[in-house]
């Protein structure tokens, strides 16, 4: 979808990159490698984004850091969209909702990072799920996605604080 709307792929690239996840940084030199893109490329599109308010950026030693501007009236948006590209509205609403006691629900592997590759890579926090109804589920979503999706489980009491990594766990869903 934001293929067709959005011809630049550095641009997409970027938008997944940097609006995906809230806490997602990155600098050019490691845009180029993660990208496989040239620098120019990818300095241009950051100057337009940053030139636009969507994107802040700060100095640390000599790298010029950038994040997403969570204050820039269009963050929300551009991050609700791409939660519904990547399908993350039809996981919460038909999977999650039917699967017994689930209290969280977060992504985790390269999407949680804003790299716009591989499975979606779920991880539900909850009890009593009914892991039949869940492969059922998660496969009636795949073919509606286009995209494969791992998922583990993991029970409240299994799960210790320190396994949820910030910066690796991306949280999409929380009961609370």
């Amino acid at each position: 979808m934001l293929e067709t709307l959005i011809t630049n792929k550095t641009r997409i690239k970027l938008l997944y990159r940097m609006f995906l996840n809230p806490d997602s940084k990155g600098y050019l030199r490691g845009l180029e490698e993660e990208f496989g893109e040239s620098s120019n490329a990818i300095r241009i599109e950051l100057n337009r984004f940053e030139a636009a308010g969507m994107l802040e950026s700060y100095l640390d030693k000599n790298k010029k850091i950038y994040r997403a501007n969570k204050k820039h009236p269009l963050y929300s948006l551009i991050n609700e969209v791409i939660h519904k590209q990547l399908g993350f509205d039809q996981i919460l609403e038909k999977v999650i909702q039917k699967l017994g006691n689930v209290y969280q629900v977060y992504l985790t592997g390269p999407l949680s990072q804003g790299l716009n590759k591989g499975p979606l890579e779920i991880i539900l926090i909850g009890d009593k799920i009914n892991v039949t109804n869940l492969n059922q589920l998660v496969e009636k979503v795949e073919k509606s996605i286009g995209r494969s999706i791992t998922h583990n489980i993991y029970k409240p009491v299994d799960l210790k604080t320190e396994n949820i990594k910030s910066n690796e766990w991306l949280l999409l869903w929380d009961l609370n």
